[in-house]
């Protein structure tokens, strides 16, 4: 397996349970590896959740740490996956005074140029919304920063694979019990 540093996405299809989280950023943290993103939902079964985790590592890291989160009662399964395997977004919001978005004309252009969406307008604040890749937002946030950002959120990577993942006979199995 290559040492070479890459970013992964790791997917881990698990039971919802307190307690989970904190057990598998421990596995993370005593590595000493940095988590760059964590998103978690529901999965597409009722009753799995889903945590999708982002990580720069090597394969072979990428593989013991897999192993490790499926010791974990109550771990289905786990995954990982290079970005090349991968379809995923994230979300961000930015809240701007809403002065500027009437008297600076080019507020306008960057949220067209960018693909943002205004989600709400007051006479104080207006809110932005947009999807993409990481250096697509941080683009919109270098722009943006110029004429101020009152408050900046970005969600975590989500993701699917290019691939059919074998979790599916996994999931309806637990999902019939």
């Amino acid at each position: 397996m290559s040492e070479d540093i890459q970013s992964f996405t790791i997917s881990i299809y698990t039971e919802n349970n307190i307690g989970l989280l904190n057990r598998i950023s421990a596995i993370f943290q005593r590595r000493h590896i940095n988590i760059e993103s964590l998103t978690t939902s529901q999965s597409e079964i009722d009753g799995v959740n889903r945590f999708v985790i982002v990580v720069n590592i090597c394969e072979d890291t990428a593989c013991k740490i897999v192993k490790q989160i499926e010791k974990q009662v109550e771990t289905i399964k786990a995954y990982y996956h290079t970005e090349d395997e991968t379809i995923f977004t994230e979300s961000c919001m930015f809240k701007i005074n809403s002065d500027l978005l009437f008297n600076e004309p080019q507020i306008q252009n960057i949220i067209k140029e960018s693909y943002s969406r205004i989600v709400t307008v007051n006479k104080d604040f207006f809110v932005l919304e947009k999807s993409g890749r990481r250096n697509e937002i941080e683009a919109l946030r270098r722009d943006l920063n110029s004429f101020g950002i009152m408050q900046f959120v970005r969600s975590g990577r989500i993701a699917v694979t290019k691939d059919e993942m074998k979790v599916s006979e996994l999931l309806k199995a637990f999902d019939n019990q």
